[in-house]
């Protein structure tokens, strides 16, 4: 196996490559503006850090958000466009499992009961979901202002973005903040051997409609 991960759904653009024994090289930069800049020149340093080339490559693994159109949407493109030249499996993993899959007490330590999730979603509002204490996740991603599920999520810890940014909604944070492709390459891995029927298609999960729209996409509106 040699397995390129990325995820481009936060502010986070990381990347991680992984091998039979596990990962090789990982690369990660913080610019919610930059992922079409920033994710391939990732890619270029994790292959050269472990000394192999991209026709080297078995797999890609690629999160699919959810997350705001524009970075989300640079990730999904290199996977799906490394899939088709390189004819290799892509394998999509919901964002939120990502950093699901590296929770950690703010001391570390492994956390003993239920948590949630939530990133970033712009517009005062966050991607959310719930997990039992093994990572698995009980509830379906959503996007909600804080306060709107600020009493459903009460006593619960919460990792992710989403408890940095409304802290009053979300006072017990989890770790951690940002999703890493190390943890993605590792999930998969381990998907791939037990689960991999649990394995998303490299699709983009946005929950919303993009801001941006073609010209001419909107509904023209009748006279009254």
């Amino acid at each position: 196996m040699l397995l390129l991960a990325f995820d481009t759904a936060t502010p986070a653009v990381t990347v991680a490559l992984r091998g039979d024994e596990g990962v090789l090289a990982e690369h990660t930069e913080i610019d919610a503006r930059r992922h079409g800049e920033l994710l391939a020149p990732g890619i270029e340093q994790v292959l050269a850090a472990a000394g192999c080339a991209r026709t080297d490559l078995t797999g890609v693994a690629v999160g699919v958000g959810p997350g705001p159109f524009t970075g989300l949407r640079v990730g999904l493109m290199t996977a799906r466009a490394l899939g088709d030249a390189l004819d290799i499996p892509v394998h999509g993993v919901c964002t939120l499992d990502i950093l699901a899959a590296a929770v950690t007490g703010a001391d570390g330590a492994a956390v003993d009961k239920p948590f949630a999730v939530a990133t970033d979603a712009r517009r005062r509002e966050v991607y959310w979901a719930t997990y039992d204490v093994t990572g698995r996740r009980e509830s379906e991603p959503a996007v909600d202002r804080p306060a709107e599920i600020a009493e459903r999520l009460a006593g619960y810890g919460v990792a992710g973005q989403g408890a940095q940014l409304y802290p009053e909604q979300f006072p017990n944070s989890l770790r951690p903040e940002l999703p890493s492709a190390a943890v993605l390459a590792e999930l998969t891995a381990r998907l791939l051997r037990e689960a991999p029927d649990t394995l998303l298609e490299p699709h983009p999960l946005y929950l919303r409609r993009p801001d941006a729209v073609e010209p001419g996409a909107r509904k023209a509106v009748t006279p009254a």
